[in-house]
């Protein structure tokens, strides 16, 4: 069983020291979901909605959340990301949008945290945007699904 690197040999929290790592690309992508009622999902997409844009705000969130890893997380290193995109799909049979989120850096760790940031912002700050139509809205299923880059390589999620 690996071993967790943010506790020290006296079972501290610690921030990893990354000095001696070697600076590379480093990619991930994290996805979620926000399901609501049919009617809240159909004012999102034709922009019904009387706070405004709520995907182009929620891309907008993302993005900054991805930046702010570092301030919130607390022992996350804070990075200079050179990347960052989020999408939106909406799926009208499942009442939800699916939102993917893709970071990139060039640096001594990865942007993991970084990525699974920016969708749980996106997530909440739709659920912000439209809480007062519906307030049963379910933020689910955020999970890392591929990161690339540094010493353990890429990973992809199965499934």
């Amino acid at each position: 069983m690996p071993k967790l690197t943010h506790i020290d040999k006296y079972g501290k929290a610690r921030m990893v020291d990354v000095t001696a790592k070697e600076i590379t690309t480093r990619e991930a992508v994290a996805k979620g979901s926000i399901f609501m009622k049919h009617a809240t999902l159909q004012a999102v997409l034709t922009n019904d909605i009387k706070k405004g844009d709520v995907l182009g705000v929620a891309r907008v969130a993302g993005i900054m959340a991805a930046k702010k890893a570092g301030d919130v997380i607390p022992l996350c290193h804070p990075l200079n990301i050179t990347s960052v995109d989020i999408s939106f799909e909406p799926q009208p049979m499942r009442k939800c949008v699916d939102i993917t989120a893709m970071v990139r850096v060039t640096s001594k760790t990865g942007v993991e945290m970084e990525a699974l940031t920016a969708v749980s912002v996106a997530a909440l700050t739709i659920y912000d945007m439209c809480k007062a139509i519906d307030k049963e809205m379910t933020i689910s299923n955020i999970r890392l699904v591929k990161k690339t880059g540094g010493r353990s390589g890429t990973y992809i999620r199965k499934g």
